[in-house]
């Protein structure tokens, strides 16, 4: 074989759960594979870091169920490095920690294709740490011990020396446990550990919905039982199960376990989620929005034809100032052309976005809606002066009609559109029907009518009528345009930010909990 039309595979570790718990080096793999093959528990965000034109093949394993054999995984990963194609094979936790990583590499280098092992952050040391408990502690265990739960425990002849593992000293790790749970507990016990043990079961740690259970060695299955504990959970056993009540932080944070849906345009929303779940929320991505570009640029390009001729130029939106821009490129020109006009920006991220595109911002309104920008401007415009608005297509008219009440002759542009986005409608009913959904949050008011549309369209789930999918769920939006458009439709709005920026809007979020 040609070494030229050789790829290269990278098994790459992506950690306990939490997507920004990757490491670099496995981040720059997802980004430049050709071919994604990723498991169960990898975090959808972190499939969202890929290329565009990358293919993704899910080959994730259940305990009852797996979608591809570990032999039909491995000859997989072969057969599409063989095709020249860069193969990041995306594992949870660790490759080579019960992740059957060594098999995968084992028949790359049999066929002598190249490989490189990319660690990942193991769950049997970062799902304790999450849940307050340090595997290793002064005085408490001076070391810890990592084995499977998912061995057969009535085969004649076991794979761990169960007599070791319970009188032994040091903390044990058991992962991939759930099932065995009760005969794990029983077998330790019966080999001389003490069922006073504490213990603790850690369900889908370092993610938003982690849930931790304390307990006894003697009564952790009864009380996993009772509370109805689910795999993927790890297993901690010993002294250090103590240290939780004084060290646990990741469940305390503030909207820890409230599940709140962020409705932005995709590529919007992550910096939104982060937000949240950096205050401990679990987020659903459900993007109702897309950013598109105009049908037609003749209007656009006509504006740009004679962008010396205008004094104000005013931006009302971050997508406003990068499709703008982009245009600007497209036609040969640059920011000189803007020379002599006065920059107005609606917003932060939108003056933060035109002062990267090396230009200096005149004006900023005090509130980030168009009202105020006529306000700002008023004493500034002398009839004559021609305003350029570069905007949306369904942007509100206000701004340009007042404008003009002021003696201004207004260009009022579509930069860009705002069509329907590609959220998960069907899983967002079920979340909803069965009350699961805390929140949903509105950045504007496309965003509002776009998602009453996509729940009460015709359907195998549609509901009669949207409210009665909107039991006990809380809506919170970004300012009162928003939550006009909002009422009209029949939607009562709880939270409303002050500032009206996603920074207010999640602190608006943060305040309705703190205060109930």
């Amino acid at each position: 074989m040609n070494s030229k039309t050789k790829g290269i595979v990278y098994l790459v570790g992506a950690g306990p759960g939490s997507p920004d718990l990757i490491t670099l080096r496995g981040l720059q793999c997802i980004k430049r594979a050709d071919l994604i093959v990723y498991d169960r528990l990898v975090s959808p965000r972190l499939l969202q870091q890929a290329k565009k034109e990358a293919e993704f093949i899910y080959v994730g394993k259940m305990p009852d169920r797996h979608t591809m054999s570990q032999e039909e995984i491995n000859r997989l990963l072969v057969e599409k490095a063989m095709q020249g194609l860069v193969v990041t094979r995306l594992k949870g936790g660790d490759p080579f920690v019960f992740g059957r990583g060594g098999e995968e590499a084992a028949l790359l280098a049999e066929n002598e294709l190249p490989f490189e092992i990319v660690p990942g952050i193991s769950s049997s040391v970062a799902v304790p740490a999450y849940a307050g408990i340090p595997v290793t502690h002064r005085g408490l265990a001076a070391g810890f011990t990592v084995v499977t739960g998912h061995e057969d425990l009535h085969k004649e002849e076991s794979d761990l020396n169960w007599q070791a593992l319970a009188q032994g000293a040091g903390t044990l790790i058991i992962l991939m446990g759930m099932g065995n749970l009760p005969e794990i507990t029983a077998r330790l016990m019966l080999e001389g550990m003490s069922g006073e043990t504490p213990a603790a079961l850690v369900h889908r740690g370092t993610e938003a919905s982690q849930r931790t259970l304390t307990a006894t060695l003697r009564d952790l299955a009864l009380k996993a039982e009772q509370e109805n504990f689910k795999h993927p959970a790890v297993i901690i056993i010993g002294e250090v199960v103590t240290m939780r009540e004084q060290l646990q932080w990741f469940e305390n944070r503030p909207l820890f376990g409230r599940r709140i849906v962020v409705s932005r345009a995709r590529e919007q929303a992550s910096a939104f989620a982060e937000k949240l779940e950096a205050l401990g929320a679990e987020t659903i991505e459900f993007p109702v929005i897309k950013i598109a570009p105009p049908d037609d640029y003749s209007g656009l390009d006509r504006c740009l034809n004679m962008l010396q001729s205008y004094r104000f130029v005013i931006f009302t939106s971050e997508n406003g100032v990068n499709s703008f821009f982009n245009r600007l490129a497209e036609s040969g020109r640059d920011i000189r052309d803007l020379k002599g006009a006065s920059i107005c920006a609606i917003g932060p991220k939108t003056k933060e976005a035109l002062e990267l595109k090396g230009l200096r911002v005149d004006c900023v309104p005090s509130e980030y809606r168009a009202e105020a920008v006529v306000e700002l401007l008023k004493e500034r415009i002398v009839p004559g002066d021609k305003v350029l608005l570069p905007r949306a297509d369904l942007a509100r008219p206000v701004l340009a009609q007042e404008l003009e009440k002021l003696g201004a002759v207004v260009d009022n542009v579509t930069a860009y559109r705002t069509v329907r986005g590609d959220g998960d409608v069907q899983l967002l009913r079920r979340l909803l029907k069965a009350g699961e959904i805390d929140m949903i949050t509105f950045t504007s008011s496309s965003t509002v009518r776009n998602l009453v549309e996509m729940l009460t369209e015709e359907g195998e789930h549609a509901p009669a009528s949207p409210s009665s999918l909107f039991n006990n769920v809380l809506f919170a939006s970004i300012g009162p345009i928003t939550s006009k458009t909002a009422a009209d439709l029949g939607l009562k709005i709880a939270v409303e930010a002050k500032v009206y920026t996603i920074d207010g809007l999640t602190e608006a979020i943060l305040s309705c909990w703190e205060e109930n």
